[in-house]
């Protein structure tokens, strides 16, 4: 049956409200770390934008799966799926997963009175947590849950440092999500026959991006 025009101009608008909500809910998330409203805009869609670019680092010799997996998902806000698997893995760096998350927490770390004792403590607690419930899927990369990483990163920064919760929970959040997840599971991936094992990308960059987002939120 064919669509009255006037639903779909209502669901536009939804749509269109719900996106301003999302905008606010994650420019309010940015506030929290001591960043303005046009800043938390430009970090956020340069992640998103940064998802879909990887960087090249280096290429290793790696094996087949024992199975053959089904066509890799797409992944990042543009769809885009890896190359097939040809005998060689390339091992990447993610843009809006990995190399924006750590500068802007290196930036947090500048800016708030932060121990630097307390944030290698809770980047290791949530780096321990995220090795622990992430795993290598064949064909793609590393998958992990959305929302353990940043309910530990809260629980974290609220035990060692309540007076700076929101800065200290991004910062082991990401970097935690990053080390655990990714760089602890670097020698599985040769193993799974993933064409592209990028870091902070794929199966990881949601529990990247996320974890940030909602350990600020919730702090």
């Amino acid at each position: 049956m064919p669509v009255s025009p006037i639903y779909l101009i209502f669901f536009a608008i939804l749509v269109f409200f719900f996106v301003l909500l999302e905008i606010d809910v994650l420019t309010f998330a940015f506030s929290r770390l001591g960043l303005s409203p046009d800043t938390g805009l430009l970090i956020l869609f340069a992640s998103l934008a940064g998802s879909g670019i990887n960087i090249p680092v280096f290429r290793l010799q790696a094996e087949g799966p024992a199975e053959s997996p089904p066509p890799p998902p797409a992944f990042g806000p543009w769809g885009h799926r890896p190359p097939p698997f040809t005998g060689t893995t390339v091992i990447a760096v993610n843009l809006g997963g990995c190399i924006i998350p750590v500068l802007l927490s290196l930036y947090l770390l500048q800016l708030h009175p932060l121990s630097l004792g307390e944030v290698i403590t809770a980047i290791a607690l949530v780096g321990a947590v995220s090795y622990f419930t992430s795993r290598p899927v064949p064909g793609m990369g590393i998958a992990m849950p959305m929302f353990v990483a940043p309910l530990v990163a809260v629980l974290t920064a609220w035990l060692l440092d309540s007076a700076h919760a929101p800065p200290l929970a991004y910062i082991c959040g990401t970097l935690g999500v990053l080390i655990g997840a990714d760089l602890l599971h670097l020698r599985e991936i040769p193993h799974i026959g993933a064409p592209l094992a990028s870091i902070g990308g794929a199966g990881t960059f949601d529990g990247i991006f996320f974890t940030g987002v909602i350990a600020a939120l919730l702090a």
